[in-house]
């Protein structure tokens, strides 16, 4: 038998660490969103250095030319950009440290259930490949599709980790009362995931055109940018009402059926005020000239929608199992 107040510490601290991921999603938007990827031209130092400089007296005075023979033209020095990207990195390695200690903390599972031993020490290694992926990233002069696969990436480590913290808590999960949910709910929850990745896999290419057109604006004049929008980006944009009416039925549907203080009361309450959050930031963005601070929002209510409804789906799937003893 797992000790009960072990099990509440790996469960609280796999928590912690979910929600530090979610918080590195919304760090690396913002990065993106701001232009600020290439403010450190290499990996794993910044400008040759442990801690980024402050000015550009700091650097050689060839430098532009240093890193114009390493493959990056046109390096221009910018503290904020600089600093933002710095951040960025050091947020990246606290989530390394989060993940290494959920780990650790998982050996407690090795009798009762190693699978969630070996769940969490397979985000460990991920989350060591994450990084290397971020040097990739950096090394490609973010290529739009090396920027796309770590965003997906993390979007797989997250899912883990709610795998592997939902399954640690199996026996609390298979307690939920859902014997009047239709049965087709669940097919129904994994269509929605589906949806949303299709989303999710548009609104990449949607980032990637924005990128390129902040890059030919020099990431100034936003009102222009919505003229130069690709056909996908109305693709993605209407594509959200279909996300938002498939929801709303499971929502409703659970609504209906449990009782009002069934953890899947809180967690739809929670999904629909995602989606509209990430709806009103859509609009945002496309109404308001792509202001900078929307579009991160965005990008990690998607990521939290998806997330919310895994977690939907495995609660689904074990409260419909008989406990075992």
């Amino acid at each position: 038998m797992i000790d009960h107040q072990a099990s509440l510490s790996f469960r609280r601290l796999g928590m912690l660490t979910i929600c530090a991921v979610y918080f590195v999603i919304l760090v690396g938007g913002i990065v993106r969103a701001s232009g600020a990827g290439m403010g450190c031209p290499d990996w794993p130092t910044c400008f040759g250095q442990w801690i980024p400089p402050t000015s550009e007296a700091q650097l050689p005075e060839n430098y532009q030319e240093i890193y114009a023979e390493r493959g990056y033209k046109n390096t221009q020095f910018n503290p904020v950009k600089t600093w933002t990207e710095y951040a960025n990195r050091l947020i990246g390695v606290s989530i390394g440290i989060l993940i290494f200690l959920t780990a650790w903390a998982s050996r407690i599972y090795l009798k009762s259930d190693k699978s969630v031993f070996y769940l969490a020490l397979s985000v460990f290694f991920l989350v060591g490949f994450q990084g290397w992926l971020g040097s990739a990233v950096v090394a490609s002069n973010l290529k739009p599709f090396m920027i796309t696969l770590h965003m997906l990436l993390a979007l797989f480590i997250v899912a883990l980790l709610i795998y592997a913290i939902a399954k640690s808590q199996k026996a609390s999960l298979q307690q939920i009362d859902t014997s009047q949910i239709p049965d087709s709910i669940k097919t129904i929850v994994i269509c929605a995931m589906g949806l949303t990745l299709i989303q999710v896999a548009m609104g990449t290419q949607v980032r990637e055109a924005v990128d390129f057109i902040a890059h030919e604006h020099k990431y100034i004049d936003r009102e222009y940018w919505r003229d130069s929008f690709p056909i996908i980006f109305y693709i993605h944009r209407s594509f959200s009402a279909i996300i938002l009416f498939t929801n709303l039925w499971i929502c409703w549907k659970i609504y209906q059926t449990v009782d009002k203080n069934n953890l899947l009361i809180r967690c739809i309450y929670v999904l629909m005020g995602v989606i509209v959050t990430a709806i009103i930031a859509g609009i945002t963005l496309d109404r308001l000239a792509v202001p900078p601070i929307a579009q991160p929002i965005h990008l990690l209510m998607a990521n939290l929608i998806f997330g919310i409804q895994f977690f939907i789906y495995i609660c689904l799937t074990y409260s419909s199992e008989k406990a075992t003893p």
